[in-house]
């Protein structure tokens, strides 16, 4: 057995003892194979040395599909780094595939159609199924404020969660696509943004991530009604507060960390699944136990409060504020990939941001320089360095321009 520092590390070598984090979570078990993604996936969880063993293995086949069946519907109690590792891998097989894809289309010059004059948002809006969707949207925010008031009113009495999923089918329908939910939202910004639409947002979001967890339908019904309840608290704290432009005073502060607590009262003897109940109180826990109220960490956190709290950042984050206009979604992947692994569930930070990052794709984006250009692909191992084509047609790796930043979406 050898220790060798991971840039020494080349496929087909066989890990001779398990491989964990600091905070001691799986990574790579006992005997395993390297494959170039595992050994990639080792820089994610900062681990600088492996023992491998003196004879050197065959390297295996990466299957096309992590996980089996069986498997898939599960959440592990710990976080799943192999399986993020696997689903890492099949994402950078699909990026190679669409690198040979986007030389072929320079080649011959098929590209140029991106740099059409009419902006994707305005092709977004005005399609009939956004007026639908915009329609749909507004009726269920009155609908969500409706269920809250009756909640706050009367949180002993059971409220009918078969007919609020119900409800919400139409406007689930509608958004059976990362691509299209993201769209949708994303154009919506500057529509409403109370506390109603943002657990509307953090609902259809977590059912996403739901769905990139390969979860059954039971399964996401109930991620669903946790993104849906998890800040009814909020409306018990004023809005003079919630919506200040100001720094917050050590009292106010307080108070707002008090909302998932206040979240949990009102849910507390409801006759529903117990991970609602969780998601609505741990959703502000962070996985390095720097969050709030309970300051719990890692494997304390229930799984989908740990779904919930990435969702309901990702549209905090790239939302509109009274102090702060919406940040560029890649400035909130920018954030997430900066502290992701110490605050939040690897497997789950790590799918999410894979996946969110590939649905920007194709969008027209305002640069720090002010020019705007295309996305035509996304960087698997650098998510906010995409490659882009500029208007006059030539296209540019933004890994090579590090003074290039994405400002906006346009």
């Amino acid at each position: 057995m050898k220790n060798l520092p991971i840039r020494e590390l080349e496929p087909g070598m066989v890990v001779a003892e398990a491989v964990y984090t600091g905070r001691g979570q799986l990574v790579i078990e006992e005997e395993t194979v390297l494959t170039p993604e595992l050994i990639s996936r080792l820089s994610f969880y900062s681990i600088y040395n492996v023992n491998i063993k003196d004879t050197v293995g065959t390297q295996e086949e990466v299957p096309a599909e992590p996980g089996n069946p069986a498997a898939e519907n599960k959440l592990p109690a710990d976080a799943d780094a192999a399986q993020a590792a696997l689903e890492q891998a099949v994402l950078e097989q699909e990026s190679s595939a669409l690198q040979a894809a986007l030389t072929q289309k320079l080649q011959s010059g098929a590209l140029n159609s991106l740099t059409s004059n009419a902006f994707y948002s305005q092709k977004v809006k005005s399609q009939p199924e956004f007026l639908e969707f915009q329609i749909t949207y507004n009726m269920e925010i009155n609908s969500i404020k409706e269920i809250f008031d009756t909640v706050i009113k009367n949180p002993a009495v059971p409220l009918d969660f078969g007919q609020i999923l119900n409800d919400f089918t139409e406007l689930i329908a509608s958004c059976r696509t990362t691509v299209a939910l993201f769209d949708k939202l994303h154009n919506m910004r500057q529509d409403d943004d109370s506390v109603y639409a943002h657990c509307l947002n953090v609902a259809l979001i977590s059912r996403m991530i739901g769905k990139w967890l390969k979860l059954d339908d039971k399964e996401r019904d109930i991620l669903t009604l946790c993104g849906l309840f998890h800040d009814i608290g909020k409306t018990s704290i004023p809005n003079e507060i919630l919506n200040k432009p100001d720094k917050y005073t050590d009292e106010e502060f307080a108070l707002i960390q008090q909302h998932p607590l206040f979240s949990y009262k009102f849910l507390k003897y409801q006759p529903i699944d117990e991970r609602i109940k969780k998601a609505a109180l741990q959703h502000h826990e962070r996985w390095d136990g720097s969050g709030y109220p309970q300051k719990i960490e890692g494997d304390a956190i229930d799984d989908f409060a740990a779904i919930v709290a990435i969702a309901d950042v990702y549209d905090a984050t790239t939302a509109a504020r009274s102090y702060r206009p919406p940040l560029c979604p890649f400035q909130a992947i920018s954030m997430f990939e900066k502290d992701g692994l110490s605050k939040y569930h690897p497997k789950y930070i790590l799918t999410f941001l894979n996946r969110i990052a590939t649905t920007y794709q194709h969008n027209r984006i305002l640069l720090n320089n002010g020019q705007s250009a295309n996305i035509v692909m996304i960087n698997p191992q650098h998510l906010t360095r995409p490659m882009i084509q500029m208007n006059d047609g030539t296209v540019i790796d933004m890994l090579d321009n590090p003074d290039l930043e994405i400002t906006k979406i346009i």
